[in-house]
């Protein structure tokens, strides 16, 4: 390590390291242990220009061990990002431009909002399948000459908790299937997590298995080795045809007096300890004094080197706008303003037939939406016959196909759900489908895209009990009220293909998170249901003739039903307004006016909807009015399983009598 090198790794771990103690809170330990390496990616390798954020073919960071914030931040500050000092001082406080853990959207120069261990490691296979697409669909070769537009990488620095988690190797394993040699993992390897020593839960040979998985493998013994580190970088961007991970060998708060112990890893140092660290690193003990020459040379370094990429990169583009046609320049203008792809969906005129299933109808009007944008793609996870989600004719993404817009998951539910977070925050719309009842593996994954605020689509079918033989283990009861629960997520669950289409239309537009839940079994065209009226979340699908007796809310399959039982019962001159609710979060959201025309004060409501009655409670006098599923279910064939929960529509009929005589 040269004296330069070390002066500039040692004010990066001083910055860090004060603005911890600043806040009296935070992760000493990586700050201390992995400033090289990020040093080393940085000032050697990373393509990015702080005066570009945009620039479409930078490199990805994602700091998958986002404890260590202070670390990213202080390297950000001495590298030339956006970030001050006084940004550096409000580390951790209320609305900083440097909270806890690295948030997307608040810095240009962060990639992804990281923190739950193993969600970055699995983004960044999504941010690596993005690459190779776009690689794939706009790098050209004309008159002898190369269009590289897309050739950047993504890097990931991950911990040993990331590596317990699973969803890690769920995503790992599909990016060494893939291929993905654009994809390099430094694995910040230091024996030490919170509670102490790895070796009390994690004792296997890392490299092994990710060699079994198909990675490029490298171990760097010495963390402290800038050489070293910036060698195993360099070897790992030159293997194209396998994703890398390069184990680097740390001591977790080096130079503390409790260096290599938990006891670093997430408590700040006492004053004592933090002045013997300056001491040794020979850092004024003065907080946020930094060395300007440090800083200049950090800078000048990255500059220098970027700036021959960036510009090369420029000369490119600009003779590649001048030989586009108009509907790539118009893509690549979406991808560098990121504001995805849209159609209108409710022009288009369907030819759909109305006996088909909702996964059914739901699949068609996919593909109509695939082949309508182009920067779309998605998978299931071993469902594609089961979920009707294969999109017709756009080909596979394969280690052999990168133009392919169908992603094999593989039955990997939470890793698909990361994946396709990485892939929308590369600038391509992205969707995952499996059961509603497997949503509960994707929750942690499903958590980011929202608190990201990211328009990836969540395809959910086998909505309610009325699957039938596969029993409890595959029926959904409690998952419904879970994603609705979820701040910032829009969940969709149509009655027919109108409001199928109107949902679609709303998540294209309104580029959210959002889930679309369907039946897997054969629904109705109902008379009066409506594609625009959607975006209301709930709206009127039968009307009172005369005197309004009470209304039912309904949503998805069990619409139908209540349209029945209100049809019936108008035979005992009980009158019964039916109102759909396709999406319960965008009802409440409404206005009181339109709340109180829909549901009048002083009416008796009943709700159906075969899943938990938690949150229907505020539209009902108690619970007896709630037609719901609480409990659950078994295995029997569907009509024996509805008649056995009183959910059959001779049940549903007397029921929704007796409470409104």
């Amino acid at each position: 390590m040269s004296l330069s090198d070390k002066k500039i790794i040692d004010n990066i771990k001083g910055l860090a390291l004060d603005m911890i103690d600043e806040a009296k809170s935070g992760h000493p330990g990586i700050v201390l242990g992995a400033a090289p390496i990020l040093y080393t990616l940085f000032n050697k390798h990373l393509n990015i220009n702080f005066n570009d954020p945009t620039w479409i073919n930078k490199d990805r960071f994602i700091l998958s061990a986002g404890h260590g914030s202070a670390l990213l931040y202080a390297t950000l500050f001495m590298a030339g990002s956006s970030l001050t000092i006084e940004d550096l001082k409000d580390f951790r406080q209320l609305n900083s431009k440097t909270p806890g853990h690295p948030e997307y959207n608040i810095l240009q120069s962060i990639d992804m909002s990281t923190g739950p261990l193993g969600q970055g490691v699995a983004s960044s296979v999504g941010f690596a399948i993005a690459q190779k697409h776009l690689e794939s669909k706009f790098n050209i070769k004309k008159d002898k000459e190369y269009f590289n537009l897309f050739d950047y990488f993504t890097y990931c620095l991950c911990s040993d908790g990331d590596l317990m988690e699973g969803v890690s190797y769920e995503a790992c394993s599909l990016a060494g299937t893939l291929g993905l040699g654009n994809l390099i993992i430094l694995y910040d390897s230091n024996d030490i997590s919170l509670d102490g020593k790895t070796s009390m839960t994690f004792r296997e040979k890392v490299l092994d298995r990710f060699k079994a998985m198909g990675f490029h493998t490298i171990k760097v013994n010495n963390g402290e080795s800038i050489e070293a580190i910036d060698k195993a970088i360099e070897k790992a961007k030159k293997v194209l045809n396998k994703p890398s991970i390069i184990e680097i060998k740390t001591i977790i708060g080096k130079g503390s007096i409790n260096e290599n112990t938990n006891k670093v890893h997430g408590s700040f140092l006492d004053k004592e300890d933090l002045k013997q660290i300056k001491k040794t690193l020979s850092l004024r003990d003065i907080p946020f004094i930094v060395s300007k020459e440090a800083c200049e040379e950090f800078r000048n370094n990255i500059i220098v080197r970027v700036n021959k990429k960036y510009n090369e990169w420029q000369s490119i583009y600009e003779k590649y706008i001048n030989i586009a046609d108009d509907k790539t320049k118009a893509l690549l203008n979406i991808l560098i303003n990121k504001n995805y792809e849209n159609f209108d969906i409710l022009k288009y005129k369907f030819n759909l037939d109305n006996n088909e299933s909702m996964r059914d109808l739901a699949g068609k009007i996919l593909n109509v939406i695939a082949n309508n944008i182009s920067l779309f793609m998605g998978g299931s996870v071993d469902l594609a016959s089961s979920v009707k989600t294969y999109l017709n004719d756009l080909g596979d993404f394969t280690k052999e196909n990168y133009k392919g817009r169908n992603i094999w998951f593989g039955v990997r539910e939470h890793a698909s759900a990361s994946i396709i977070n990485g892939i929308a925050l590369s600038g391509i719309r992205a969707f995952t489908s499996t059961f509603l009842v497997f949503s509960d593996y994707m929750k942690a994954a499903i958590r980011m895209s929202c608190l990201m605020d990211l328009p990836v689509i969540y395809i959910f079918t086998h909505d309610t009990i009325n699957i039938g033989e596969d029993g409890p283990t595959h029926q959904p009861v409690e998952q419904l009220i879970a994603l609705r629960s979820i701040p910032n997520f829009n969940v969709y669950r149509p009655c027919d293909y109108k409001e199928i289409i109107g949902s679609f239309n709303e998540i294209l537009k309104n580029n959210k998170p959002s889930a679309l839940v369907l039946s897997r079994n054969n629904t109705s065209l109902l008379d009066k249901t409506d594609s625009i009226l959607c975006a209301n979340g709930a709206y009127i699908v039968r009307k009172e003739a005369k005197k309004l007796n009470g209304i039912i809310l309904a949503s998805g399959s069990e619409v139908e039903i209540a349209l029945r039982v209100a049809n019936e019962l108008q035979k005992k001159n009980i009158d019964i307004r039916v109102i759909s609710v396709p999406s319960l979060n965008t009802f409440k959201k409404q206005n009181q006016k339109y709340k109180k025309d829909l549901i009048p004060i002083g009416v008796k409501v009943i709700v159906i909807e075969f899943g938990s009655s938690m949150g229907w409670e505020g539209f009902v006098y108690n619970e007896k009015y709630l037609i719901t599923q609480d409990c659950f279910g078994k295995s029997a064939k569907k009509d024996d399983l509805l008649s056995y929960f009183n959910l059959d529509y001779e049940s549903i009929l007397k029921r929704v009598y007796e409470l409104l005589m």
